[in-house]
């Protein structure tokens, strides 16, 4: 048994409290010049609260290693250094999030994301664009890569080769850190991708590890001959065959095959070296000090490799986020983890904890969502969503329909299978629809990634394009044109009112269309994502109020289901309770919070449907309701009926 296993839970803690007895004085010695009494007082009393905890993980990582302790102090000690030098504002956000730890789950929280140059330009001008922001209500800014990266193909700028600063056509770290003070004045929160399962080649350290410095080599995954890389591609899927056939990559100038998850250009750390987490730890922090509040944490499950296995969703990659919250809770507990796992959606649960990462991507509800679209059937998405939408306490999904990704069939085969139907011909027929392959879609997506064998594909396509608005538009049918406008804030009306933080995609807010034109530029040719990544349309979004436009109409649509839900603390938190209405045509849940409660239904077909009265009034309804989405009161003692694509928000709820 390795030595790190056999150490029992109170052993763990006695040793990690004799270490930090050992470890403080230095501490203390080191930076006694620099303390403030009051401030370093309560920083010491939060690491005496989480120590422990750290301990037990690094050493189940790296406790094997002759010289831990050593890093065992370095980690602590550059945690003190990033701590020492955060801003006494940020400090005071981290007193006030200690107290409300939970601030993310607000019905206040509206998530919108862009890239920054295809929004604003610049950072200075999303500064511009903060009245725009508030407008909508948005308390929550994702900003797409914007670090130092490659010039030319750069995976969307997520072969990061400096952490420490920003895109020079975007603007500098400085104006980065003012902006993120001046969005949080007008209380939104900045939030930003942390690329850590790799770097680019020409981050520093990889530049010296071409030079050929040993430690710098150690920093990555590198091997002189074939022997290991083609026992680890016995079980490793290679994640973008098309590009590069299996997960190495030769370099001839020193002769060594390294580790490339992605792109040959993007090289894996190499995190069973604890001076990789120590160095990353501090990045992470500087992030933190320069005024992020959510971290999204990039390719999660690809961190740790191991010999004989796929090299995704190790136990160790979980211990190692684990282990960066606490560095977190420690220096800067103001800004909290956001995970990223496209995998299967039992995989995607295990990383959201408080202790690792308390918010997630929902990848399952954004695939559910189009899937119900299509089918008009809402079976398999409250199949798959009473089996994996509750969260554990604390913890909060992120919701989206669209971002800038590609959008993936990621449900379940057994739920599938568990409703008699085949995931293969599901996809297939999916697939099918989203590309404007099957008979009467209304859909207009591209494939990315397409398997002309399977035919499978992942779908690219804006938001309006895909819910049938090109179609619509392109055939001069008002009625069809209406439709899709149902189906746009149907969708968003889910996503603002079923639990989380809803994420808006900006530029769909005002319905814009597919751009085919992308193949001109050399380096998005190839890439169909970039149908969807467009440059934002200023000049129609001054128009934005025009209710006689189509994109008026989507605009002032969805900024009233946004004030609704900031509106009612029903949308608080994440409770929600699966419903069935006795259609499979209609999608529908109750929201509670405290005393509040609300029943939301959504018709997910172009007809009329029913929901029997008698069942209403057993899930708690009165006869007569009120519906705060249409203004109206409905007396059912019959049935509800539900105009086409019809969102209800209905309260009467005894």
């Amino acid at each position: 048994m390795p030595m790190q296993e056999a150490m029992d839970a109170v052993a763990l803690k006695r040793h990690s409290i004799k270490s930090l007895s050992r470890l403080m004085p230095r501490l203390e010695v080191r930076y006694a010049d620099q303390i403030d009494q009051g401030t370093w007082q309560s920083y010491v009393q939060r690491i005496k609260t989480h120590f422990p905890r750290l301990f037990g993980l690094l050493y189940q990582l790296y406790g094997h290693q002759y010289d831990f302790f050593y890093h065992l102090e370095q980690i602590l000690d550059s945690t003190t250094h990033m701590w020492m030098k955060r801003p006494d504002e940020l400090k005071a956000l981290d007193v006030m999030r200690e107290a409300d730890p939970h601030w993310y789950q607000s019905h206040r929280m509206v998530g919108a994301m862009c890239y920054v140059d295809l929004f604003a330009g610049d950072l200075s001008g999303i500064r511009d664009r903060i009245p725009y922001l508030t407008e909508l209500g948005i308390t929550y800014l994702h900003l797409m890569p914007l670090f130092k990266t490659l010039e030319g193909d750069n995976d969307g700028g997520y072969a990061v080769s400096s952490y420490r600063e920003v895109d020079p056509s975007l603007g500098t770290m400085e104006e980065l850190a003012d902006l993120a003070t001046e969005l949080r004045q007008h209380g939104i929160s900045l939030v930003l991708d942390f690329v850590f399962n790799h770097t680019s080649d020409e981050h520093q350290w990889a530049k010296q590890a071409m030079a050929g410095d040993r430690e710098h080599q150690e920093y990555y995954r590198m091997y002189r001959d074939r022997e290991l890389p083609d026992q680890f591609e016995q079980t490793v899927n290679s994640v973008f065959p098309d590009e590069h056939p299996g997960c190495f990559t030769y370099r001839t100038k020193i002769r060594k095959w390294i580790w490339t998850t992605f792109c040959n250009y993007q090289w894996d750390l190499n995190y069973e070296n604890p001076t990789v987490f120590s160095h990353m730890a501090e990045e992470m922090l500087f992030l933190a000090n320069v005024g992020v509040e959510v971290l999204r944490l990039d390719a999660v499950a690809f961190l740790w490799k191991r010999l004989g296995s796929t090299c995704e969703n190790l136990p160790e990659a979980h211990l190692l986020i684990q282990a960066f919250n606490v560095v977190l809770q420690i220096a800067a507990p103001a800004m909290v983890f956001k995970s990223e796992a496209i995998v299967h959606p039992d995989e995607v649960r295990r990383y959201i904890s408080e202790e690792e990462c308390p918010l997630s991507y929902n990848p399952q509800l954004m695939a559910l969502l189009w899937e119900a679209l299509a089918t008009r059937n809402t079976q398999v998405l409250r199949h798959a969503m009473q089996k994996r939408f509750d969260l554990p306490e604390g913890c909060a999904w992120v919701n989206y329909i669209r971002c800038h990704d590609d959008i993936g069939w990621t449900f379940s085969d057994n739920d599938a299978w568990e409703l008699n139907i085949n995931p293969l011909h599901h996809r297939q027929f999916l697939t099918a629809f989203y590309t404007n392959r099957f008979e009467n879609s209304f859909a207009r997506g591209l494939p990315f990634q397409e398997n002309l064998e399977t035919q499978l594909a992942r779908i690219s396509g804006t938001t309006a394009s895909l819910c049938g608005l090109e179609k619509g538009l392109y055939e001069k049918d008002l009625a069809q044109v209406e439709l899709a406008i149902r189906r746009i804030l149907l969708l968003h009306g889910i996503l603002l009112t079923i639990g989380g933080i809803p994420l808006l995609y900006l530029g769909d807010e005002l319905g814009i269309l597919n751009d085919y034109d992308y193949g001109q530029s050399p380096e998005k040719d190839g890439d169909s994502r970039w149908t969807h990544r467009l440059t934002f349309d200023w000049e129609r979004a001054d128009s934005r109020r025009n209710s006689e436009e189509v994109w008026g109409k989507i605009y002032l649509g969805l900024l009233r289901l946004i004030h609704i839900r900031q509106q009612n603390r029903a949308f608080t938190g994440s409770e929600t309770v699966l419903m069935d209405p006795g259609n499979d045509h209609v999608f529908g849940y109750f929201r509670h919070h405290d005393d509040q409660s609300v029943l939301v239904l959504g018709n997910f077909t172009e007809s009329e449907q029913a929901i029997v009265g008698r069942r209403l009034r057993l899930l708690g309804m009165r006869k007569t309701f009120t519906d705060i989405v249409s203004g109206t009161t409905i007396t059912a003692t019959q049935k509800l009926m539900l105009d086409p694509y019809q969102f209800m928000i209905l309260i009467g709820v005894r």
